[in-house]
């Protein structure tokens, strides 16, 4: 039994990486693909005397620590340019009044017609209402590099606001004066933790000569994450902190911090670092979506309503990113319009909300239908783009890379005095 549990696994892995490889050529999410597996792994062993035991506790797990890393990916992409001013102000006013404007209209319709309460209505509006980035950041590959940075600014920031103003409510039980109060100074205490935890992890992955030595960072990235999420602080503000503060280091190269830092060394440093990142964060992903589909109710995938209120959901989703980015922001909608997923931050959402708060309309199946309609409408504005083709994904000459990261006989010590 154990060599057939191996080559199942092994088998899922190689399929994952094939689905990544061909979304680049076929513009279809892997994401999807993922979550079909899922399904057709469910079905297959319903007819199979194959027991399997329960996953479902161990997904929150994967899928937080799948968020941790995603948003350390995508945050040591990002450059802090003049020059990207624009981008980066329009992005973030996106995914903040994108997120208030959709939690605002579907509560509003839950109080208001549906007679629930306002605390229930704001919990179960508001896992809908944050782009995935775990879906959008992979999926805006092959966009342009302008249209790409937007994605990935406006799909972080958006998982931050959800993530802080989803505990706010869940968490805040004081007065709504009291309560803001307190979400401003946790915020300001999260960004001075934030620095300090960025210059003793930035020193540990810069001093320490060990052969092991990323995964203990990326072990205390997520043990600081969970502390600061134990303690109700934004926790994702100082993942965020951490990948923008190594993504940028070249605003903190000054002559004074020259004597106790190598920077070109650092530079290194980041660049293995941030390849180990991207094959764990690409082996979390994938297993988190492919369980997730694999105890998706499939039955529930077919009922008439939920496919009703699915797809109202969803209108009203494109709806509204379509007149904010036409008339509010002036920019052209497509292809950005369409980059407005659910995904993987969703699901973590919506399974926090108690049982007692839960509205039974929007249930795990619409959840999961509102997921794949936002991922195929994401696969239709992929097609529709005119950003990079797949042959830009060879390396050119351009792009061979630097001698400096080739691996050789010689000692680093030895390459970086040359």
């Amino acid at each position: 039994m154990t060599n057939y549990i191996i080559l199942a696994l092994c088998i899922i892995v190689v399929l994952a990486y094939i689905f990544d490889i061909s979304g680049k050529y076929s513009r279809i999410p892997s994401v999807i693909l993922l979550i079909f597996m899922g399904i057709v792994l469910q079905l297959v062993l319903r007819h199979l005397p194959i027991s399997i035991p329960n996953l479902q506790p161990v997904l929150p797990v994967i899928g937080t620590i799948g968020l941790i890393l995603i948003v350390l990916e995508a945050s040591l992409d990002l450059k802090l340019e003049k020059s990207k001013k624009g981008i980066i102000l329009k992005s973030i006013t996106a995914a903040f009044f994108l997120f208030l404007l959709f939690t605002a209209i579907l509560t509003f319709m839950l109080t208001k017609f549906f007679g629930y309460s306002f605390r229930d209505s704001v919990l179960n509006a508001m896992p809908l209402g944050i782009i995935s980035s775990a879906v959008a950041i992979p999926a805006a590959s092959l966009l342009k590099p302008s249209e790409k940075e937007f994605v990935v600014y406006e799909s972080s920031f958006s998982d931050i606001f959800g993530i802080i103003f989803f505990d706010f409510i869940l968490l805040g039980d004081g007065p709504i004066g009291d309560s803001i109060m307190a979400l401003g100074f946790k915020s300001l205490i999260t960004i001075v933790l934030g620095v300090v935890t960025t210059l003793i992890l930035a020193a540990l992955l810069h001093k320490i000569s060990y052969h092991v030595n990323y995964v203990l960072i990326i072990t205390s990235i997520v043990l600081i994450y969970t502390l600061a999420k134990m303690l109700v602080l934004p926790a994702l503000l100082l993942v965020m902190i951490f990948g923008l503060t190594l993504s940028n280091n070249h605003l903190l190269e000054r002559d004074f911090l020259k004597k106790y830092v190598n920077f070109e060394k650092f530079r290194t440093d980041i660049k293995s670092f941030k390849t180990i990142l991207i094959e764990l964060t690409f082996l979390v992903r994938s297993l988190f979506f492919i369980i997730f589909g694999f105890y998706v109710k499939v039955e529930g995938l077919l009922q008439w309503d939920n496919l009703l209120i699915a797809s109202a959901i969803t209108l009203g989703i494109f709806l509204l990113r379509y007149l904010f980015f036409k008339f509010i922001l002036r920019m052209n909608p497509v292809p950005l319009v369409y980059f407005g997923p659910r995904g993987l931050i969703t699901i973590l959402l919506f399974i926090s909300i108690p049982q007692v708060s839960r509205i039974p309309f929007l249930n795990e199946e619409v959840i999961t239908i509102v997921i794949l309609m936002t991922i195929i409408l994401m696969t239709v504005g992929n097609m529709v783009s005119r950003g990079e083709k797949p042959e830009a994904l060879l390396i050119t000459e351009d792009e061979k890379p630097d001698p400096q990261f080739i691996p050789t006989d010689e000692k680093p010590e030895e390459r970086l005095s040359e």
